[in-house]
Parts: structure tokens; C-alpha cells; sequence
């Protein structure tokens, strides 16, 4: 389909790129709007603003820039992959720019680190919470291990083999990777 689109021209190219950039983000919204609108009142957030609570929303800091990488992320998946996050629709070239750039996974990274500051804000330590979200981080890992590296494999073959020999999945790099040409 890619292809269909270049032999029509850049403007035909152009126009196809700034649509699946605002479906990839359509899907992105909806996501977000999903997890905000369940997971605050399944895990029992409340906001609390009396005391040494009102400190907490100095997390608020991380919490907005995680879930700002993340929404770049998404981003990137539609203007540059022609796609979105979404298994359904995934993306059509090896996404490899901004951040990216950097670390393997950088959209649950931005999740992580936004929920990690919400849940610093709302103030919910409970044991039981933080053995679930252990277990979310390990099927998240074991679904990026099993699932989506194989099938990355699988579509984009030896760009995806050079991708991973030169960038971490979970450990930034300082300096951004640069794909060879």
C-alpha cells in the first residue's frame, strides 16, 4: 500500500502520512481516555490535598512527561510507521526516529513512568496493587519478548536484527542510534 502511495506523488504521499498520523493518534486518545476513565476508580485512587499529600502532586511532573512520550510515541507510529500501536493496524515501516532512537520501547516506558506518578499523586500503597502491577510489568515484558520481537522479526527481517543489536529495549541509550542508510 506504501508503495501504491509513492507512485501517486508527494501529495498523495503527504496527504496518506497526515492520515495515519491522526488515526495512530485517534487510537492513542482512546486508549489514554480508556485507562484514565477505568483504572483510577478499579484501583481505588481518591486525591487527597490536606497536609504533606499535597507534596505528592510534584509527581505530577514525571507523570505528565511519561505520558507525553508515550502520546510522541504514538505519534511517530502513524507519520513515520503508517500505522498505529494497535495490532489490527500496525505500522508499515520500521519505526525508528525520536525516541526510538534511544530505547526499544520507549511508549511503555512513558506509560510506566506517567502511572508511576499518578499513583504517587493519588496515594494508593496497597500490597496487594503493587503485586498486580509487578504482574502487569512481567506480561508486558513477556508480551515484548514473545509476541512483538518475533513478529517485528518476522516483517522487517534484517533492519529489525540491526535495530536490535544497536539499541536496548528498556535501557536508554545517551546517544540516539542512527540507521544506517
Amino acid at each position: 500500500m506504501a508503495d501504491a502511495q509513492s507512485a501517486r506523488g508527494p501529495a498523495a504521499n503527504d496527504s496518506y502520512r497526515w492520515l495515519t498520523a491522526l488515526i495512530s493518534l485517534m487510537v492513542g486518545a482512546a486508549f489514554f481516555g480508556l485507562w484514565f476513565w477505568l483504572l483510577p476508580s478499579w484501583l481505588g485512587f481518591s486525591v487527597e490535598m490536606a497536609g504533606a499529600a499535597r507534596w505528592r502532586w510534584l509527581a505530577a511532573v514525571p507523570s505528565v512527561l511519561g505520558f507525553a512520550v508515550a502520546l510522541r510515541c504514538v505519534w511517530d507510529f502513524g507519520w513515520t510507521g503508517r500505522g498505529t500501536p494497535a495490532p489490527v493496524a500496525p505500522p508499515q515501516r520500521l519505526v525508528v526516529v525520536g525516541l526510538y532512537r534511544h530505547v526499544r520501547n520507549p511508549m511503555y516506558l512513558g506509560f510506566a513512568a506517567g502511572w508511576i506518578g499518578l499513583w504517587v499523586i493519588f496515594g494508593h500503597p496497597d500490597p496487594r496493587v503493587i503485586a498486580a502491577v509487578a504482574a502487569v510489568a512481567l506480561g508486558v515484558h513477556l508480551f515484548v519478548v514473545f509476541y512483538e520481537e518475533p513478529t517485528l522479526r518476522g516483517k522487517f527481517g534484517a533492519e529489525y536484527e540491526e535495530y536490535l543489536r544497536n539499541v536496548s529495549r528498556w535501557w536508554p541509550r545517551l546517544r540516539g542510534w542512527n540507521q544506517p542508510q
